[in-house]
């Protein structure tokens, strides 16, 4: 009997690698940067509101990742302080987010041994979304480049994506599985593409990233870790 799955999707930032937890770091630098330049009835809670605005905002203009967030850090700035924040803080903001750029990667618990499992029996891909070349220096730091059969760096996770994306480099959507920690682009346009999606939660999320889960759809999967994720796939396929 052929197999039910032929390909498996992993996302990667905070899927396999530790990724929001540099940004939340950041983002408490942006606070404190900014402290004695605000209102004073504009307290980090405020301050962390109008940051995130100015991120939803930007993300048609500047897409995901570090370079987008460092420019909405620099807008934010500039607009809660009404034009007069010091230039050495704007300075500040560009090394926080140069920063980010350069910190290393350390794998999650099972991201190594989940994508072994499975990539000799079905065809890998990894599906991210951020800056191309930022998303390149970390999937060639975490050492497991040589796993994956494709890898796709989009601007925007959406049924279609997925539909083009497992056509390419897999026997349609159908027999695909998506795996990662973003409800709303991981998991739900994979199960409404007709593909499995499986929820690996994580700690720490994005505001932007959340979405009510599919449970109405037997599409849907949630596990604990990736150490759950082969025997999964084994089941289904």
């Amino acid at each position: 009997m052929p197999r039910t799955l032929t390909t498996i999707g992993f996302d990667a930032d905070d899927t396999l690698w530790h990724n929001e937890r540099f940004f939340r770091v950041t983002q408490d630098r942006f606070a404190e940067l900014l402290m004695d330049h605000t209102p004073e009835d504009m307290g980090p809670e405020a301050l962390e509101r109008k940051l995130l605005d100015a991120e939803k905002r930007n993300l048609g203009a500047y897409g995901y990742g570090v370079k987008g967030f460092t420019l909405s850090m620099i807008e934010t700035a500039i607009d809660v302080t009404e034009g007069r924040v010091p230039s050495s803080v704007i300075k500040e903001l560009l090394e926080a987010g140069q920063m980010m750029l350069s910190f290393p990667i350390e794998l999650l618990p099972h991201a190594r041994t989940a994508v072994e499992a499975v990539a000799d029996d079905y065809r890998v891909v990894l599906i991210t979304k951020g800056d191309l070349l930022d998303q390149e220096r970390k999937l060639a730091q975490s050492g497991l480049g040589e796993l994956f059969d494709a890898v796709e760096v989009v601007s925007e996770k959406t049924p279609q994506v997925y539909i083009d994306i497992f056509n390419r480099h897999g026997d349609g959507v159908a027999r695909a599985l998506m795996a990662g920690n973003s409800m709303r682009s991981d998991v739900v346009p994979v199960v409404e593409a007709g593909g499995h999606g499986v929820y690996v939660p994580h700690g720490l999320v994005w505001e932007v990233e959340h979405a009510d889960a599919p449970e109405h759809s037997p599409r849907y999967h949630e596990i604990s870790d990736l150490s759950a994720l082969p025997a999964l796939i084994e089941r289904l396929g």
